[in-house]
């Protein structure tokens, strides 16, 4: 068996350093924009458990439904958090970029 070869890719892309900055900027703002709908579906999901979700009438059986459910909630909210603060870090290090 050979190695496998990997191609010569030279791609032409020209950005100045304003633009690079605006990507980056546009890449925080749509990460953010991902975590908003995680959390707008986990808020949902609590709805539809506590059959407050209007057109829904999903509800939870139990109390231990409901806390089941909870728990799932609170994970993904906690590692929406976690995102949220390295979206942080990465906002701090483009707004450090100097001016070129």
């Amino acid at each position: 068996m050979s190695l496998p070869t990997i191609p010569t890719i030279t791609p032409s892309i020209n950005l100045n350093r304003t633009q690079v900055i605006n990507l980056l900027l546009a890449s925080v703002a749509l990460e953010e924009l991902g975590l908003a709908h995680i959390i707008n579906a986990e808020g949902e999901k609590l709805q539809a458990v506590l059959g407050t979700l209007p057109g829904l009438t999903i509800t939870a059986t139990s109390i231990s439904g409901l806390l089941s459910v909870n728990r799932e909630v609170r994970r993904s909210l906690q590692t929406v958090l976690k995102n949220q603060m390295l979206l942080e870090f990465k906002l701090e290090d483009i707004l450090d970029i100097p001016p070129g």
